[in-house]
């Protein structure tokens, strides 16, 4: 392999938990997904996954004002600090405990983590390079229950810490002589969050049972006074006191307690006070529904509060005036976001994978998405490379825009599970099979289900394949052991393949002859004419359940996988085996939590279950119940790399060993179930004392590879895994391949022969050198009128170089009309000679369509505008025309009638 492929986008999934966060530009959004970040511009409309990674799934996220620098914390307390400009970990930190939330300061010097019934403020990481960029400034003590929620002053000056014990604490962040620490109370049940009112310190909090109280303060921000400085006999002696010996070993910074103090106060003088001014409630009178979410915008005193009957309300403060109220969602709002600006709100709903962007003053959708609430089982790629479309256990078909990341349209017509999708070889009609025991075909011009497919008998469909001219469509049934052929045009039952003993795994096309390849558990392949009244042309015997097959792109080979972990490859024209690879211990499975044995002896049980070609045929793709996915050279068959499709240890299945830290001598830890993970979480501290779904569980999903499948352009391939559907690229960036390199060859020489205006010259070197922006250079330096000329001169082989690079230039240049001018006459001059190697050549030339028919789409839609918006000037100035000489005809008569009437009262001449 030329390039090494790399990790480049998450779809299919777009929030799992955690906090939502809004750059300070306001345009785009952070959403948690698993132990990744996905950063969604709201702006371009795009979204990309950060290239980077927690070991557990994050669980709050802290982002800094300037935008520039993230802290990421997972679920047991291990944190990240990122920077957002060159999306690279800095910095790795342990907090030893579970992290409930993160925030700066609003100047960006500090930050505060809340954890237990601990807040502990850190300095924020500068701009200098630090040795350790988490120092511990102080730990504030006063909670005693865990802590929730953060909010700081304007000026960084307090911050005040929400508990689930009831009561909210404003703390200084520096050692103020009238204001330490103060505890609020007022509230039956758990802060939810709690809100500074803009440059004062008034306060707002929120708590669980929809509660809000309003708390004035006798003192503004400029009130706060400046400790005069102590002795140090003296403030180590105040500090040692009322310690645990096992904190003072554990914490280095400052210490506040703001517990009920035992010993005198010694300063005197006014304190801050503080005074519940109002208290409101957002539950009607026998109306109980639990606030799990709430948000605030300072500058407009919008307050966006979410519940767990999936309903938000909009309130301005401190009036409590209710500006807008509406339902999102039948699941608890687990996170709410307001950009800087106000006129965005984000909405997290954990339970269903959604995530809505609502714009509230013109009460309309910025964003909605949602993934697949449950495990994705297929995929396919669009002919162009263009779409996505998968299909889950939610019974949901779903496309996605491969250069965007976003899901354009839903279709929820099936009733069961999805067990296979495929796109037809126009590129606009999708195929989908379901448990439901039908298939339906949608048409991507009218978003429609416009054929629906059943057969005889209710049966339940395991697998789909269309012919390459997307006329024929079959299916195979799991519990009939037969395979059923349809008309795509007609719709009509065509034929009922019968002969298999054993339910049917897996079927497909031979992309270049009229034949069919069906896989079964009954240990055959069988290959059935499609010219000869579909009689069996060829029965392939293996030696173990046959659960995969695939051809290859030019039809001339068939790929099998089978329940013994073998890949066998087979001439399907002579029924004869060319090669096989045994790929059992390339899975390396891992040891769930509740296994018996061992992870090497349950690997002797596993296999591979899904296959795909590349798409020149050289490679194939394996992957099955394990977090890796083979990728195998299959002339040499040998092994050429395994990717590491998750580290997420919140997923079962993914260490090699148990922690014997978990094992009892009763069993495993993980046996114990310690509720829903949520804040309604089972919980009975006290008898008889019940409190959430006592039905509900938590449980740890296995990881697994569903589908795999390469894109028709060869620079990308995509996996459905537990984690949602992961996309990796070519990563050519920092590779030097050079092409028939030699000494004299080199930047300056290429500048120098452009300098001389032999611009075919300097082309052939600066592809033979093979340095993109090099290439750019030279390229861009060539008169358009010559570019026939140079075309016609370029050697043959560089005509796929070219090709190749125009088709990424396409993706990022802003010269459009000079790249499709090379493109033309490229195609025009040597498009005989390509024709001969148009196997080879094909990735190339799909990937080049993929990128022009893109630019197509944008153009056309925007001319479409352009000629809509001329054709209404036109209109408009029609009528003004129409209305004009109106106006003039009426000023003309009622000038002709008042002549006539003044010539009627002059007096007859004599």
């Amino acid at each position: 392999m030329k390039f090494a492929y790399k990790f480049s986008n998450l779809l299919g999934t777009v929030y799992r938990h955690g906090n939502l966060n809004f750059t300070p530009d306001g345009n785009s959004l952070m959403s948690p997904v698993g132990n990744r970040i996905t950063v969604f511009d709201l702006k371009n409309n795009k979204s990309e996954t950060l290239p980077l990674a927690t070991q557990y799934n994050v669980a709050c996220v802290g982002l800094s004002p300037d935008g520039n620098l993230a802290i990421l914390v997972d679920e047991e307390g291990a944190a990240l600090l990122v920077s957002l400009i060159s999306k690279s970990v800095i910095h790795q930190f342990h907090f030893q405990k579970p992290v409930h939330s993160v925030c700066f300061s609003p100047n960006g010097k500090k930050f505060v983590v809340t954890k237990e019934n601990v807040a502990l403020m850190y300095h924020a990481p500068g701009k200098k390079r630090e040795f350790n960029a988490f120092v511990l400034d102080t730990t504030y003590y006063g909670a005693y229950d865990e802590t929730t929620c953060i909010d700081w002053t304007d000026d960084s000056k307090c911050f005040a810490v929400g508990s689930k014990d009831m009561s909210t604490w404003v703390f200084g962040a520096e050692r103020w002589a009238n204001l330490i620490y103060y505890a609020l109370g007022g509230h039956k049940d758990a802060i939810v969050a709690c809100f500074f009112e803009g440059n004062s310190l008034d306060l707002y909090t929120v708590s669980r049972d929809g509660a809000l109280c309003v708390w004035q303060c006798d003192t503004e921000l400029d009130g706060l006074k400046a400790r005069p400085p102590k002795d140090q006999t003296e403030d180590k002696a105040e500090l040692a006191e009322g310690l645990d010996e096992e904190l003072m070993e554990e914490q280095k910074g400052k210490e506040v307690h703001g517990k009920a103090s035992t010993h005198k106060k010694k300063e005197k003088g006014k304190r801050v006070k503080y005074s519940c001014a109002a208290k409101y409630f957002f539950n009607k009178e026998g109306d109980f529904n639990t606030l799990t979410a709430a948000a605030y915008h300072k500058k407009i005193h919008l307050l966006v509060t979410g519940f767990a009957s999936g309903i938000f309300h909009l309130h301005e403060l401190p009036e409590f005036n209710l500006i807008h109220s509406l339902s999102i969602s039948d699941q608890r709002i687990a996170s709410i976001s307001i950009n800087s600006t106000g006129d965005w709100i984000a909405f997290g709903c954990a339970g269903l994978g959604q995530l809505l962007v609502w714009e509230w003053q013109s009460e309309s959708y910025v964003l909605k998405q949602q993934g697949h609430f449950n495990s994705m089982v297929s995929l396919a790629y669009s002919p162009d490379g263009q779409y996505l479309v998968t299909g889950g256990d939610d019974g949901k078909v779903k496309v996605w825009n491969t250069s965007s990341g976003f899901c354009f349209v839903t279709f929820t017509e099936h009733t069961s599970s999805i067990s296979a999708v495929t796109f037809t070889a126009s590129g606009y009609v999708i195929l989908s099979a379901s448990l439901d025991g039908t298939v339906r075909a949608f048409d991507l011009h009218r978003y429609r289900n416009f054929r629906t497919f059943t057969s005889p008998r209710p049966t339940q469909f395991s697998c789909l394949a269309v012919d390459s001219s997307g006329e024929i469509v079959s299916a195979g049934s799991q519990d009939s052991f037969e395979v059923f052929v349809w008309s795509v045009q007609s719709g009509r039952l065509l034929d009922v393949l019968a002969g298999h003993e054993g339910p049917i795994s897996s079927l497909c096309f031979n992309p270049v002859k009229c034949a069919l390849a069906s896989a079964s558990w009954d240990k055959t392949v069988r290959l059935w004419d499609m010219l000869d009244s579909w009689r069996t042309r060829e029965t392939l015997a293996l030696n173990s359940d046959v659960l995969a097959v695939a051809f290859r792109p030019d039809g001339s080979e068939l790929a099998v996988a089978s329940l013994d972990g073998q890949i066998t490859f087979w001439d399907h024209e002579n029924a004869v085996q060319t090669g096989s690879i045994v790929g059992r211990h390339d899975l390396q499975m891992g040891r769930k939590e509740l296994d018996k044995i061992t992870a090497k002896q349950s690997a002797k049980g596993k296999s591979f279950t899904t296959l795909c070609y590349s798409a020149d045929g050289q490679c194939i793709l394996a992957g099955g119940q394990s977090k890796f996915v083979c990728i195998y050279h299959v002339k040499e068959q040998m092994l050429i790399k395994k990717f590491e499709i998750s580290c997420n240890l919140s997923l079962d299945a993914m260490e090699e060993y148990l922690d014997r830290r978990k094992m009892t001598e009763f069993g495993s830890m993980a046996l114990i179930d310690e509720g829903t993970g949520d804040d309604d979480n089972v919980a009975i501290p006290l008898p008889g004392v019940k409190r959430g779904d006592m039905s509900s569980r938590s449980f740890k999903p296995e990881i697994r590879v569903t589908c795999l499948r390469f894109s028709p352009t060869g620079r990308s391939w995509a996996a459905t895994t537990t984690e949602g559907l992961l996309i990796y690229s070519l990563d050519s960036s920092l590779v030097f391949d050079p092409y028939d390199l030699e000494i004299d060859i080199t930047p300056s020489s290429i500048r120098k022969v452009l300098a001389q205006k032999e611009y075919n010259k300097a082309i052939v070197m600066s592809f033979r050198l093979n340095e993109k922006k090099l290439i750019q250079e030279v390229l861009e330096t060539v008169p358009y009128n010559e570019i026939e000329v140079i075309s016609s001169m370029l050697p043959e082989v560089y005509i796929e170089k070219m090709l190749e690079f125009l088709a990424s230039s396409f993706e990022t240049s802003r010269h459009l009309e000079f790249y499709l001018l090379w493109t033309q006459k490229l195609l025009m001059l040597h498009g005989c000679k390509l024709k001969t190697r148009s196997e080879k050549l094909l990735p190339t030339i799909q990937f080049l369509q993929k990128s022009i028919q893109r630019h197509f789409e944008d153009v056309s839609k925007l001319c479409d505008w352009n000629c809509y918006n001329m054709k209404y000037i036109m209109a408009i100035s029609q009528q003004r025309g129409v209305k004009r000489t109106a106006e003039v005809s009426e000023n003309e008569d009622l000038e002709d009638s008042n002549n006539d009437s003044v010539m009627e009262e002059l007096p007859a001449l004599p």
